[in-house]
């Protein structure tokens, strides 16, 4: 099985992707993240199946809809959220399937009414949303939330699970990743050991938490499944050549575009002067600055026409277009494979061997 932890800076949000026999399923996607995410799917060669709510987020916009475009995955949640345009509401003990393998849905209200928790089919890991945190919990004060419903969530649903299953939330602001259900039996100061209902109830009474600054942007658009409302950004890519995003966040460009609209781009190469004169040669017209003096020279650059740059491989060039990014050239991308990959297909070079 395939098991990636994925992570949103701007809202410490956690996504989960899971995967067997090529089908995966996307666990509190994150609408910002989308990029990254389809281009991590594509680099595994998977079918996104499924992206999975664990509840009605506060914090931010899920990204589910707009994945649902993207690579045609369906969306599901909580049948006790209230969203509409869900392809599946979600109830208590149902099972969603990718490959051989399948998530155990369990009903943990508490931090919100339609709060999932979604378990491994053999309980070695457990995705908690924001029901259990690392060492604590999510807030019960708004969207239906209630202290007896979530300690009897955790204590009934959660905590009777194998204490060597690790739980996954949806969120961390310490940087932690990962717990168990021993861990938190054990030590966690809300929930675990000896602490009453009431106990906990006391506890979370007296937190007084300021309500989530995007609070009124999320909740509107998370219960319409992260549909934009009408004249939002939709995040569209670069339009200017069929262009790919790569997990590393790299715009790549198709070398065929390339070498059939040369004269609409400018080909910048970033090797050393004995490599575009060696044995690789280099593209036409190619415009030789070494990475080395790009952040220097970067002025000798326009900004009319964009710029594809190119190495041996695609490594230097790949880092080339995040120092013309941080330059201000917005229309930048990377030759995937360098010269290695140009002369292999035999496209249009000057010098080198023949």
């Amino acid at each position: 099985m395939i098991f990636r932890q994925l992570f949103d800076p701007a809202s410490s949000t956690y996504s989960y992707l899971l995967a067997d026999g090529g089908e995966a399923v996307l666990i509190d996607p994150v609408f910002e993240q989308v990029r990254r995410d389809a281009a991590l799917i594509r680099e595994l060669s998977l079918k996104l199946l499924w992206t999975l709510e664990t509840h009605i987020h506060a914090d931010h916009v899920t990204g589910g809809w707009l994945l649902k475009q993207r690579l045609g995955s369906r969306h599901a949640l909580g049948g006790a959220c209230g969203a509409r345009g869900a392809d599946r509401l979600l109830e208590h003990s149902e099972m969603v399937w990718f490959g051989s393998r399948f998530l155990e849905v369990r009903v943990t209200p508490g931090h919100t009414a339609g709060c999932l928790t979604y378990v491994l089919d053999d309980r070695s890991m457990a995705f908690t949303g924001d029901c259990l945190l690392i060492r604590g919990c999510g807030r019960t004060d708004f969207q239906e939330g209630s202290c007896a419903a979530l300690y009897r969530s955790v204590h009934e649903q959660i905590f009777l699970l194998p204490d060597s299953c690790l739980l996954y939330p949806a969120h961390d602001y310490r940087g932690l990743t990962v717990t168990s259900v021993g861990e938190e039996k054990a030590y966690n100061p809300r929930l675990g050991g000896s602490l009453s209902e009431s106990d906990f109830a006391g506890f979370m009474q007296a937190l007084k938490l300021a309500h989530p600054k995007k609070i009124d942007v999320a909740v509107p658009a998370n219960l319409q499944c992260g549909r934009p409302a009408e004249g939002v950004d939709i995040m569209s890519d670069p339009d200017w050549a069929p262009l790919s995003c790569s997990f590393a966040g790299v715009w790549d460009v198709d070398p065929a575009w390339v070498e059939e609209h040369r004269g609409a781009v400018q080909i910048l190469d970033v090797r050393e002067p004995p490599e575009y004169s060696g044995p690789l040669g280099h593209i036409p017209e190619a415009i030789l600055i070494p990475l080395g003096q790009l952040a220097a020279r970067a002025s000798e650059l326009g900004k009319d026409r964009p710029i594809v740059a190119v190495c041996r491989a695609g490594g230097r060039s790949a880092q080339a277009t995040n120092i013309l990014k941080d330059a201000g050239f917005e229309r930048v991308a990377n030759l995937p494979g360098g010269m290695l990959r140009w002369r292999a297909e035999n496209r249009i070079s000057e010098g080198g061997s023949s």
